[in-house]
């Protein structure tokens, strides 16, 4: 009796040993199902004024596809497309390889139902690919144009960017030749699944703007500093773009930032010797909210009291001046005829003809009464003070346009221009500062001790187009603020910073940035006759187990039906 118990309790054991090994080996062939784990960037969530644009979803739990088919219901599909497919004459057109494929531009303006939309980026504008060059102007275009379609819609789905790696190369061939079958992926048919999991978007209640102000006082002469006149060197620094965690800005406006900063620590060296100090004070602005109608600048302005306005004998705002190669631009809003505008562009023409470059004037008289921005030095004009914007763009960009979205990576940037630029607007400011207007007197020469630092505006270059700058997702302590606060101080006497609260019309939702986890999926078919097999195998290896732990009368035994209770009582 107690040798058949052990013999059963043996039995037992073995056959929950092989049940467990077979749940391990599945739950094994589950995990092995995940094709891979991708780094996705969320297109921009807003509303402007109340309305909304941009992904109003996150979440994402759909099967792949590789076009769009007319004949096919995607509501619950994701529709990868690759921005180097897409037609520049019109976008959202796949190229000619998928000819017969409806627009996705119906899916994004006429928002047709779609389970959701990945654009997979040119590997060539990823800050990891610091060595190559993107001179590629169709793609440029195309993505400047991508851009604008989708932060001005309202698409009611997730959509998502990621950059193209072999990984997600391998998945997408995969996935094409799936889709040239005429077998589009369902639950029914197999194929990939893209997934991702993260919170709904929230509002961002009160978004911060932050403006680091640096000042370097000139030589007092009887009398307080203060009293002096004031030259402003003024640049915004945060950017606004499709997809926030991928809006670096490096041209726009990190070339502004750069040569900001390079200009404070050459004049820094100049006034840190009372023979050298100038008898103007120097006033370096690094503001926020550039985007949104220089809300950052505005916010600035007004805090200054009004000694200080009205000693600004002008204000030199650089926006946009590492691409270009010898032509820049200066934006004013008083006409060229005035005084103050004839001087100082007098003064630029002239170290800029030294240089090898070309300078011209643009005039654009401002309306008091239209709240829209087109250039940072009108905020300035608005309140009576002479300035000018310094830009390699030679019209004002519209709301939200060039604002250092998808294309303005380091790779656009031409180190060289910015280097010429920084120099040109530095000796063009000492000219003036030191009265040597007309006079061929370089005081930032070459191979001299207040030469430009190629190295300084390289390493500066390396981490503004690695750092994403959309002002509301930043905090008051944000490290790239404090960065900034810390050199700046390095090369003033003072720096203060101002806090402020966004205002305006525009509110922003979180959820920026997610991981996308891509599975292979079997047929339902399929996972029916794995079960099958799985079912067979199982009821074998107990058949077997009991035969031989027992014999084959207890296992016919365990399938013959148990005798009544009246038979057991007679």
């Amino acid at each position: 009796m107690a040798t058949r118990k052990g013999r059963e309790g043996e039995m037992l054991e073995s056959v929950y040993s092989v049940i467990a090994l077979v749940f391990v080996l599945v739950a094994c062939v589950e995990l092995c199902d995940a094709a891979t784990v991708v780094d996705v960037y969320r297109l921009i969530q807003y509303d402007l004024a109340g309305v909304p644009f941009g992904s109003r979803l996150a979440n994402l739990n759909h099967h792949a596809a590789s076009g769009f088919d007319p004949a096919a219901d995607l509501s619950r599909t994701v529709v990868i497309v690759p921005v180097r497919n897409v037609n520049i004459s019109f976008i959202g057109e796949v190229g000619a390889t998928n000819e017969g494929m409806c627009q996705p531009n119906n899916y994004i303006t006429q928002k047709q139902p779609l389970g959701g939309l990945l654009f997979l980026l040119p590997r060539m504008i990823s800050s990891e690919n610091r060595d190559q060059t993107f001179e590629d102007k169709l793609m440029r275009n195309k993505l400047v144009e991508l851009e604008q379609l989708l932060i001005h819609s309202s698409i009611p789905y997730p959509v998502y960017f990621a950059f193209e790696d072999d990984n997600i190369d391998d998945v997408l061939k995969n996935i094409k030749r799936n889709d040239a079958t005429s077998q589009p992926a369902t639950a029914t048919t197999g194929g990939y699944k893209l997934v991702v999991s993260v919170p709904e978007p929230k509002k961002i209640v009160s978004p911060i703007i932050t403006n680091i102000q640096g000042w370097l006082p000139g030589l007092k002469v009887d009398g307080d500093a203060n009293q002096l006149p004031t030259i402003a060197i003024v640049a915004s620094y945060d950017t606004f773009g499709a997809a926030p965690a991928l809006s670096v800005g490096s041209d726009s406006n990190g070339s502004g930032i750069v040569a900001l900063l390079e200009i404070a620590r050459l004049f820094s060296l100049l006034y840190s010797n009372p023979k050298t100090r100038g008898r103007y004070n120097l006033l370096f602005g690094l503001t926020s909210g550039g985007p949104y109608n220089y809300n950052g600048t505005h916010k600035w302005l007004r805090s200054f009291d009004q000694r200080l306005r009205e000693s600004i004998d002008y204000a030199i705002c650089l926006n946009s001046i590492g691409s270009s190669d010898n032509e820049l631009w200066i934006h004013v809003s008083k006409p060229p005829e005035n005084a103050y505008i004839k001087q100082m562009f007098e003064g630029f023409t002239e170290v800029a003809e030294e240089l090898g470059l070309k300078v011209g004037l643009k005039h654009k008289k401002i309306n008091i009464s239209n709240p829209r921005v087109a250039w940072e030095h009108e905020q300035f004009s608005r309140l009576r003070v002479t300035a000018a914007t310094l830009s390699e763009l030679s019209v004002a960009p519209e709301l939200l346009e060039r604002t250092g979205g998808l294309s303005d990576s380091r790779h656009v940037l031409n180190e060289a221009a910015i280097i010429r630029s920084t120099k040109f607007v530095a000796e063009s400011l000492a000219r003036h500062i030191y009265g040597h207007e007309g006079k061929n007197i370089q005081i930032f020469a070459d191979n001299s001790s207040l030469a430009v630092n190629p190295s300084y505006i390289q390493s500066w270059l390396h981490l503004l187009s690695r750092t994403p700058r959309v002002a509301p997702f930043f905090s008051k302590n944000d490290p790239f603020i404090m960065a900034l606060k810390k050199e700046l101080g390095d090369h003033t006497v003072e720096v203060n910073v101002q806090h402020e609260v966004l205002d305006g019309i525009f509110t922003f939702y979180d959820s920026t940035k997610a991981k996308l986890n891509i599975y292979q999926v079997a047929s339902v078919t399929f996972d029916l006759l794995l079960l099958l097999v799985l079912g067979s195998y199982l009821i074998v290896l107990f058949s077997f187990l009991v035969i031989t732990t027992r014999g084959l009368d207890d296992l016919i035994g365990l399938f013959r039906r148990p005798p009544s209770r009246k038979l057991k009582t007679a």
